[in-house]
């Protein structure tokens, strides 16, 4: 089978029922029906769940409707028979987010999570960005971060994908060719015309990468200076980017440039949604 017909065929979207998610549902909800993908939507609160939090999940078929997907009044089961998109809500009683995803990722493997995050400290425990990085650590599993207030490349009015432009920061550690797999399914499987991808690397002598070729995409080559994340931060703004991918180390934990407080330094001031592609 080609690597793009295996690319995502499975989507976890972890939900708070906050405004803060509702672009990282959008996100999860266009990318399953763009790839035809089974989508789960997961809540997790410290009380058993109750009629209250059965109505309080993002209304599928409202969305779609909106979207154009689906007429007005059309049946549950017209996601699956016109769209081909199986979709679950599940709700589960856990005092901790990040356990309850890892249990949902350890019994039912996911190809791609997609979780919003908040960019202020001190709000839901969904959406911090430390939550964020350790989900994507410790699942091991391909994760889309949707940064509240953040360039998204779904548009939540009518569903439409827009990715032009990727931007990867690539290292020597953790391996890079990760990341750019990633970045190239990405805009074979999203893009909006010929898609370009940026490799992006800070300092001097630039790594040696595996750029995966294909239609629909350019490659090019970046260097620059400075702090890290400044240098990422400024370059996806220059750019305008529209997703940055990131290359992670799963549960061994992110090493070198994008070790574990750099990484959540670049979720609380990324510009667009951020892919963390873990290596393996």
């Amino acid at each position: 089978m080609p690597r793009a017909e295996r690319f995502i065929q499975s989507v976890l979207h972890p939900t708070d029922f906050s405004r803060a998610s509702e672009s990282a549902f959008a996100h999860a909800l266009a990318i399953s029906i763009a790839r035809q993908a089974r989508l789960t939507v997961l809540h997790a609160e410290d009380r058993a769940p109750d009629s209250k939090t059965w109505s309080s999940f993002p209304g599928v078929r409202d969305t779609l409707v909106r979207w154009g997907r689906l007429e007005d009044g059309s049946p549950r089961a017209a996601v699956l028979e016109r769209l081909n998109v199986e979709i679950d809500k599940i709700a589960v009683k856990s005092r901790s987010a990040v356990a309850a995803i890892q249990d949902f990722v350890d019994n039912d493997p996911t190809d791609l999570i997609v979780v919003a995050t908040q960019r202020r400290a001190g709000l839901s425990r969904w959406l911090s960005p430390s939550v964020a990085e350790r989900t994507a650590r410790k699942t091991k599993t391909m994760t889309l971060f949707v940064p509240r207030g953040a360039r998204g490349f779904v548009s939540l009015e009518d569903g439409t994908i827009e990715l032009q432009r990727v931007l990867v920061p690539v290292s020597r550690h953790p391996r890079p060719r990760c990341a750019t797999e990633a970045a190239g399914r990405m805009a074979e499987s999203f893009g909006s015309g010929n898609v370009t991808v940026q490799a992006l690397h800070i300092g001097r002598g630039f790594p040696e990468l595996h750029l995966p070729q294909g239609s629909g995409w350019t490659w090019s080559k970046l260097t620059r200076s400075g702090e890290l994340v400044d240098a990422i931060i400024e370059t996806a703004n220059d750019t305008r980017a529209d997703l940055i991918v990131m290359p992670t180390e799963g549960r061994g934990g992110l090493r070198d440039a994008l070790r574990g407080s750099i990484t959540e330094l670049v979720l609380r001031r990324t510009p667009c949604a951020l892919l963390a592609a873990p290596t393996g």
